[in-house]
């Protein structure tokens, strides 16, 4: 039996505790995401379906992510952080299974919808403990490095992936995200997270989403704009990259070598990402991440070749890249001890909104206008959400202020 981490009695000051209890766990649930995403569609076309019908199938992950947004604070709240993670596993382990086996489109959608729910809860369970037991110095090293390892993962399993499907067929990446989810959960279950002698943040009755809305409305709709925003011109440069190069008759083996190193780009500025996070705020690093996304997604239009495509690409994936971990960070900073998980869950519903939202968007403009139209269309979105995170990101010293409500208004 492995042994449980001894438990801690200040918040955690170094990364190292939380390889094994968070970061590997983490690297396997991405390399399992990473597996599964590229067969998606795939199996859902082997299955029967059109090619639209196989497009929704997709998008049901994210709206999974969504819907499981709603209650995963409240679950959070009643059974804690290593309960919920290994319940998310549980329930993601369904989903998959169901992928696997099925034998009709309408079973993978069920199977697709479930993955997507797990990913809710198992997401802001990783993110609660974190908001509650990394010290403020560490914090967005320690997210950024959670964000990081989870898009290593997303890098390398398409990569994994493809061998199963060579011996397995199309559902082999399926075999792949099955068995990393199961590697996922027995480690989470045999590595208990720390136990920092911090609040847990449960509550004898846990708020609704609602009721988190209510409460904290303000900051939900103005710093969770943001957030929104920046959600959705994270996930539509998957949209827009694939589709501009086919307008412009690259092949699809080139744009997903184009896509490819964007992608490595934000791997390497992960940690950096954090880094400068700690030590300038969180300002510093969103607005520019929003900025390079708004003028990424304003060129495309006057790309024509490889090459610059290529470059847009390379931009786009800097842009994403230093933007790591600010969205996790930005939340643990500003969720309230009493209610931490119910309002992380609302928080994260404005970021996982917009990355649900953003490419449905392109697909509606890219139907009713020239599809340069939705890239320029996007890029203003970020502009505008660069300029609401300029406005409503908080700054305080020391953090945080003693016997202060911790809205964002307040640190400008």
């Amino acid at each position: 039996m492995t042994a449980c981490p001894a438990p801690l009695t200040e918040p955690i000051d170094s990364l190292r505790p939380l390889v094994f209890p968070v970061y590997v766990p983490t690297l396997a649930r991405g390399i399992g995401m990473g597996a599964g995403a590229p067969v998606m569609t795939l199996a859902a076309v082997d299955l029967g379906a059109s090619t639209a019908v196989a497009g929704l199938a997709v998008a049901l992950v994210g709206l999974g992510q969504v819907l499981g947004d709603i209650p995963a604070g409240q679950l959070v709240a009643r059974i804690g952080e290593r309960a919920s993670t290994i319940g998310g596993t549980a329930v993601g382990l369904l989903g998959v299974l169901l992928c696997l086996l099925a034998p009709n489109v309408a079973m993978l959608c069920v199977g697709l919808l479930i993955i997507g729910l797990s990913n809710a809860v198992w997401g802001l369970a990783q993110m609660t403990f974190m908001a509650e037991a990394i010290a403020f110095g560490r914090r967005a090293r320690a997210m950024s490095l959670f964000g990081g390892a989870m898009r290593l993962g997303f890098f390398a399993g398409p990569f994994i992936g493809a061998l199963a499907i060579l011996a397995m067929g199309t559902k082999g990446g399926f075999a792949v995200q099955f068995v990393a989810f199961l590697i996922a959960g027995w480690m989470m279950a045999r590595m208990p997270l720390p136990n920092t002698g911090a609040p847990s943040g449960l509550s004898a009755a846990p708020l609704s989403l609602l009721g988190v809305g209510k409460l904290h409305h303000r900051v939900l709709f103005t710093l969770g704009a943001g957030s929104l925003m920046m959600g959705a011109a994270r996930t539509s440069r998957e949209v827009i990259l694939p589709l501009w190069a086919h307008h412009i008759g690259i092949g699809a083996a080139t744009a997903s070598v184009l896509f490819g190193i964007g992608a490595a780009l934000e791997l390497v500025f992960a940690y950096p990402a954090g880094h400068l996070m700690d030590r300038f705020g969180r300002g510093p690093v969103a607005i520019p991440s929003l900025a390079i996304l708004a003028v990424s997604y304003v060129a495309v239009p006057f790309t024509a070749t490889t090459a610059a495509l290529g470059a847009v690409a390379v931009a786009m994936g800097i842009g994403n890249g230093v933007g790591n971990g600010v969205i996790m960070t930005l939340g643990a900073d500003i969720a309230p001890a009493a209610i931490r998980s119910e309002f992380l869950a609302a928080w994260r519903l404005t970021h996982d909104g917009g990355s649900f939202v953003g490419p449905l968007l392109i697909g509606a403009l890219a139907g009713a206008a020239p599809l340069a139209a939705a890239s320029v269309t996007i890029g203003a979105i970020a502009a505008v959400g660069a300029g609401v995170m300029a406005r409503y990101i908080p700054h305080y010293s020391p953090w945080p202020p003693p016997n202060r409500t911790l809205e964002p208004s307040d640190g400008r």
